[in-house]
């Protein structure tokens, strides 16, 4: 009897935890939502704050750029490499490693995550349609509407979409901290080149990287709660990963 009352307690504490960490990643991801949702008004409004804020931060980038054009084709060249391509093959890749490992739930999530994010931002620029900078003697060119950046909503979506599939191979805090930590200062890295290049403006970089968040923790949120529903264990999907046990044994269902 001691021990089943030790036992219920054991797991009480433990979903009390579980529960106390989800409740603080949904108020992280709301705080990723407001800036985005915030953006998109004043975009919309064309606020004037906003838009000499942009106005000062796109010329001041421009023109220090432009004094090294070693510079600038050294960020052309990251800007490309690091493209919205490369994060989507990067995701289907992974996506097919998991799938024939037989972890197809969790391929199945990274390739619509990427895709949904992808639909999404082609969509809200045709909304809003907002006109790229035009600056003198431009250093590099983009086509198609500004808001948000799609690079920046790519690189945020695709490098939070890797994390949370190799998550289940790492071991140990630092690890996944680091992981973290890389993919963060490579989605803001891009950021940093197409407001450097002249192509967008610095309100679009933060709207993309926050709604690349944002698409990534709601379809995490999503599968997670399908698990649950399932029978599943409960997971901390941004410390184990989106479905732990489909590495570690196979999911061969």
């Amino acid at each position: 009897m001691m021990a089943r009352t030790l036992g219920e307690r054991s797991r009480q504490d433990s979903d009390r935890r579980l529960g106390m960490r989800l409740t603080f990643a949904v108020g992280a991801v709301a705080l990723f939502s407001v800036p985005f949702v915030l953006l998109l008004v004043l975009v919309l409004i064309s606020f004037e704050p906003l838009n000499d804020l942009d106005e000062t931060i796109a010329t001041g980038l421009h023109a220090y750029v432009l004094a090294d054009p070693g510079y600038a084709r050294l960020l052309g060249a990251w800007t490309d490499i690091l493209g919205p391509n490369t994060w989507r093959v990067l995701v289907v890749a992974v996506a097919a490693w998991a799938w024939y490992r037989g972890a197809r739930r969790p391929a199945v999530w990274a390739v619509v995550t990427i895709a949904a994010s992808g639909v999404l931002n082609v969509l809200i620029k045709e909304v809003v349609n907002r006109a790229r900078p035009v600056l003198p003697d431009p250093v590099s060119w983009a086509p198609g509407s500004s808001f948000p950046s799609g690079h920046a909503m790519a690189a945020a979506t695709g490098a939070s979409v890797l994390v949370l599939m190799l998550l289940p191979r790492l071991r140990g805090p630092a690890s996944r901290a680091a992981a973290w930590t890389l993919a963060a200062v490579l989605a803001v890295f891009v950021a940093y080149t197409r407001v450097a290049l002249g192509v967008h403006w610095f309100s679009d970089v933060i709207a993309g990287l926050a709604l690349g968040v944002v698409v990534t923790a709601g379809t995490t949120a999503g599968f997670e709660r399908w698990r649950r529903e399932e029978g599943r264990r409960p997971a901390e999907p941004y410390v184990e990963g989106v479905e732990p046990e489909a590495f570690s044994r196979g999911d061969r269902e």
